[in-house]
């Protein structure tokens, strides 16, 4: 039976050891080599072509978050399971951004950190149950965040009156200011909707009910 080849990447030579311990017990399982930094990492996992690189985050030097970016363009084929302290929403988000198939907190069970091994050399994804949670609360909270709450007041009120088919000397002299600045708040407005002409400014207001038809 073929082993699965793991690089162990840790600042903490005690936890390198005990990790080693642990994945010794393990008939398909083999420690192929061990990292304490970033760089180290990188060039470990171009000399020993290892299955998984279980990498801790918070390193001196590069970092594992820069550590997973740099393997996963160079080596695609090695999978990297983040191994951390760490388990808030923005160090999951950033740890998968980065290419990385798992994410498991160092308070996890030996057993839960073997299976996750397993399952990434698979081309299979693990999150540990909390990071999951802190995924999902993430993702939520950017569904909820709709693009026209970040326009400022008198910028709705400029898009309106845009929808309502005002030009911009129409729109300056409504609101006693110069056409530059209109056309300032509308340049705002697209880059803040994602919008990039006047036709769908004009859509987007009827579908938000600035305007009807």
């Amino acid at each position: 039976m073929r082993k699965i080849k793991v690089l162990l990447v840790d600042d903490h030579a005690i936890l390198r050891d005990g990790i080693r311990a642990l994945l010794d017990l393990k008939d398909d399982l083999e420690i192929v080599g061990e990292a304490s930094e970033g760089k180290e990492a990188v060039e470990k996992a171009k000399e020993l072509a290892p299955d998984v690189v279980v990498m801790d985050i918070a390193m001196p030097g590069i970092d594992g978050l820069e550590a997973t970016r740099r393997i996963k363009k160079k080596y695609p084929q090695i999978q990297v399971l983040v191994l951390t302290q760490h388990d808030d929403k923005e160090y999951v988000l950033s740890a998968i951004k980065a290419g990385a198939s798992g994410y498991v907190p160092k308070r996890a069970l030996g057993s839960e950190l073997v299976s996750a091994i397993r399952a990434v050399q698979k081309g299979e994804s693990f999150l540990y149950p909390s990071a999951a949670a802190a995924l999902i609360e993430k993702y939520r909270e950017q569904a909820e965040v709709e693009p026209y709450d970040h326009l400022t007041s008198r910028e709705r009120e400029v898009l309106t009156l845009i929808a309502e088919g005002q030009t911009s000397r129409q729109i300056a002299e409504k609101l006693f200011v110069s056409i530059k600045t209109v056309q300032g708040h509308r340049t705002k407005i697209m880059e803040k909707l994602d919008i990039h002409n006047r036709a769908e400014l004009v859509k987007y207001a009827v579908r938000k009910g600035l305007v009807s038809i």
